[in-house]
């Protein structure tokens, strides 16, 4: 098998040819399906293919729907994309839940998002800060055109500052800014803007030379926007007299209740457990965030940072009991858009935000952070009292009957016959090759 050059300029079917043939054994099979699974409507699946580079086919996610979350008030029916079978059922199942209690309260704290400009230095630091003092509006003069249409939206860059990182790096500095980017996203804003910082920084030292002599010696190494966003914040919660917390099978509420504050305290102490805790909430956040044409990766890289910020891994959710009252909430960082990116141009996505009636970027932040805690709710209240093994394992059984290539009517009878039993694989196996071989009566 040899490299291949210019695999970029193939056509596309040139390119599924080339990879069934060196990789898949020439299998027809294979062929067959990579186009199986291309739209059929051509306009749009041109739109997929021209997303990302070498496309040869569409991959497939589950895109479920999780009704009757009530925020601040209003209704909301959430979807969300994700292929882990009990997530959108339980997020569904926490909505029900809070929606008899209340719903859900959700507020931005704030909307900031860094970027920098990093650069070696190897001179005196007073000298470089009265410097950038000195020619720090014209960083603004100089990216005006870049931020004029935001600054009509009402955002832009919000500040610039110099940042002496030298005691974690040797003549490591940064020119810190923070932005404002309304409804969008905002990544491309603010490298272009971090870009001319850039150049405007170098222009500046060029001609500073004659004066100090030092500024020859700044190395511009990088500049790129941050997706640690710590303000860009959005908070959520629940909260209900402990009275109410009822309909959890076998517990009283205050037993409940107690049961739940102490496994998040341990999620806040135990990096172990933190850690799953975390991907939990996440589940519910990245699934509304691949719904929406947003980054998940993005989102989770920032999350998985906050939650590190004190020096060691803790929980993203807290929990407290006062005065006979059950809180629970979340405060994490979310940077979302609306405009620009996919989010105009995937016909799900749009489909996606005209479920949620269109929300603008703190609007999609409240929603978005009240799906991670529905669902973290929803796993932590299993953990504390069934166990997660039950809800999830009877969530799974329809994968692992297709899996084992069950027929319509044996799936009827399996499931039935598992309402009042444990699922397991090995469960599963065992009672298929007794209805497949007709020795079993699922009504017993």
């Amino acid at each position: 098998m040899e490299p291949i050059k210019g695999f970029s300029k193939l056509s596309k079917e040139a390119k599924i040819e080339w990879l069934v043939k060196e990789y898949l054994d020439n299998d027809k099979s294979a062929y067959d399906l990579i186009h199986s699974y291309w739209h059929s409507d051509k306009k749009v699946q041109k739109l997929h293919d021209e997303f990302i580079e070498n496309t040869i086919t569409n991959f497939y996610m589950p895109y479920g729907i999780a009704p009757n979350f009530l925020i601040n008030g209003k209704l909301y029916c959430i979807p969300m994309a994700i292929e882990e079978s009990s997530v959108v059922a339980a997020a569904a199942k926490a909505a029900n839940y809070w929606l008899q209690r209340g719903g859900f309260k959700a507020e931005v704290i704030s909307m900031l998002k860094n970027g920098q400009v990093h650069f070696a230095y190897y001179g005196d630091y007073d000298k470089l800060l009265k410097f950038f003092n000195r020619i720090k509006y014209k960083f603004f003069e100089d990216t005006a055109e870049i931020t004029a249409n935001m600054r009509k939206r009402g955002g832009g860059i919000r500040d610039i500052q110099i940042i002496n990182k030298t005691f974690e790096e040797p003549n490591y500095y940064q020119l810190n800014a923070t932005f404002e980017t309304g409804d969008a996203m905002g990544a491309n804003f603010i490298n272009s803007c971090l870009e001319q910082l850039a150049q405007t920084f170098k222009r500046e030292l060029a001609e500073a030379n004659e004066i100090e002599e030092e500024f020859r010696d700044i190395m511009v190494i990088m500049c790129i926007s941050s997706n640690y966003t710590p303000e860009c914040l959005v908070h959520a919660e629940v909260k209900c007299p402990i009275s109410d917390l009822t309909d959890f099978e076998g517990i009283k509420p205050e037993e409940f209740a107690k049961k739940f504050e102490q496994a998040i305290h341990v999620a806040r102490i135990e990096p172990y457990r933190a850690t799953t805790h975390n991907k939990g909430i996440f589940n519910g956040i990245d699934a509304v965030v691949l719904a929406t044409g947003n980054d998940f990766r993005a989102i989770e890289a920032g999350g998985h940072t906050y939650a590190s910020r004190t020096g060691q891994y803790r929980s993203l959710s807290d929990v407290s009991i006062d005065d006979g009252v059950f809180r629970f909430w979340i405060e994490v960082p979310i940077s979302l858009g609306t405009v620009g990116g996919i989010t105009t141009l995937h016909p799900m996505v749009k489909l996606s935000h005209k479920i949620l009636g269109n929300p603008n970027s703190a609007e999609l932040m409240k929603i978005v952070a009240v799906a991670g805690l529905a669902q973290n709710f929803g796993a932590v209240s299993s953990l504390v009292t069934t166990g997660i093994q039950r809800g999830h394992m009877k969530m799974h059984l329809l994968n692992i009957l297709n899996q084992l290539e069950a027929t319509e009517s044996e799936k009827e009878q399996i499931v039935e016959y598992f309402k009042t039993r444990v699922v397991t694989f090995a469960a599963v196996a065992e009672i298929f090759s007794k209805v497949r071989g007709g020795k079993v009566n699922s009504k017993k």
